[in-house]
């Protein structure tokens, strides 16, 4: 598969330790070096501004997609090689999925979340095919997993749904695993697939 441009979905926080920051650093400058291009929500701040700067400090290319609530200059990244502005959440997801070849997720609150399980159904559904990868640096995202294989044990979540899920804690290791991601073949009815 190839990558040609990569949505990543981070906090709007630094996080409390080093290695966040590092980590987005390296994603981003991975991004400008190997001509991906990153898509994310236009912000300055948090792991956001910092996969950015990494992106355009080695001459990457940034589309920052925002709605028009969160038009704050505190909150925009006006350095950035093109923003759309929307109305909505919604459709400012709408357009990113529309751009994209692949999700990347790194340490963040509930907007992360929400945006990770978002793109987690819209793959269960099969409207979409995108790999989805959370990059689990520090073991961020431990307890989210165990979270979903508890959903399995207990019979919410199917198996074959859990691992439509890329995981790895490098960035280079993701990637590769994006690449190579295949999409497991859609056998179940509507009515099987939202049980």
């Amino acid at each position: 598969m190839t990558l040609n441009a990569i949505t990543v979905f981070c906090g709007s926080s630094i996080g409390s330790k080093n290695i966040y920051k590092d980590i987005a650093t390296e994603l981003g400058a991975y991004f400008a070096k190997n001509n991906i291009k990153l898509i994310y929500g236009a912000g300055k701040v948090g792991l956001m501004g910092v996969v950015a700067d990494a992106v355009l400090d080695g001459n990457g290319e940034v589309l920052g997609v925002i709605p028009q609530l969160l038009k704050k200059e505190e909150i925009v990244h006006s350095n950035i090689t093109e923003i759309i502005f929307t109305k909505t959440m919604s459709e400012r997801k709408v357009i990113m999925s529309k751009k994209t070849d692949a999700y990347i997720i790194l340490p963040g609150g509930f907007g992360t979340l929400d945006e990770l399980f978002e793109a987690l159904t819209l793959q269960q559904l099969y409207i979409e095919t995108k790999p989805v990868g959370i990059l689990n640096v520090n073991g961020f995202f431990d307890a989210t997993l165990q979270q979903l294989d508890t959903m399995i044990e207990e019979g919410f979540l199917k198996l074959k749904n859990r691992e439509m899920l890329v995981i790895d804690n490098s960035v280079h290791g993701l990637i590769e695993k994006l690449k190579n991601y295949k999409v497991p073949k859609n056998t179940d009815s509507i009515n099987k697939i939202v049980q």
